[in-house]
């Protein structure tokens, strides 16, 4: 079971860690942190960079502690928190397909994170190295929560974009 929970915990955390460094430094063929600022800016997170800031790190800095088992429901509310905002932000109206830009990875990553929070890292992690006993339903549901209300929260306080009518007015 320990080589299972190592295999899924790298497997999440690498994919985090890659897309947090695409939108921070431009690596992996990534758009760079004033293009992800700029993008957040027009989803209505504003100002777009802190916002950027605070989600490339959680994803860079979460997808980090899950791979390596640290901290692991601490990570995993980070990491489904941002999950929740970008499937409803920016992919819940294409569908439920990733080929169609849908949510269907973000469900897959968020609920994937969330998963280790409920049955813990495993054997073969630094959690486990030290002693934390951090894994149950206690530390599911309390990431679940955490996850929920930090992802509602921003998307409550993001400010959309005026409704444009056929006339231009």
């Amino acid at each position: 079971m320990g080589i299972g929970l190592l295999l899924l915990r790298l497997t999440l955390g690498l994919i985090f860690i890659a897309h947090g460094t695409q939108k921070l430094f431009g690596w992996f063929g990534g758009p760079g942190f004033d293009a992800i600022g700029q993008f957040f800016e027009a989803l209505g997170f504003v100002p777009g960079r802190r916002h950027a800031l605070m989600a490339c790190l959680a994803e860079t800095v979460g997808g980090l502690c899950l791979a390596l088992g640290f901290f692991t429901p601490i990570a995993a509310a980070f990491l489904f928190s941002v999950m929740l905002v970008a499937s409803v932000a920016v992919h819940i109206e294409k569908g439920f397909f990733a080929q169609n830009g849908g949510y269907e990875f973000g469900l897959v990553l968020g609920l994937g994170t969330l998963s280790l929070a409920f049955t813990g890292p495993g054997s073969l992690s630094l959690d486990a190295l030290f002693g934390y006993a951090m894994s149950g339903t206690f530390w599911g549901v309390g990431a679940l929560v955490v996850g929920l209300l930090g992802g509602a929260i921003q998307l409550v306080l993001r400010r959309r974009a005026p409704q444009q009518t056929e006339s231009g007015s």
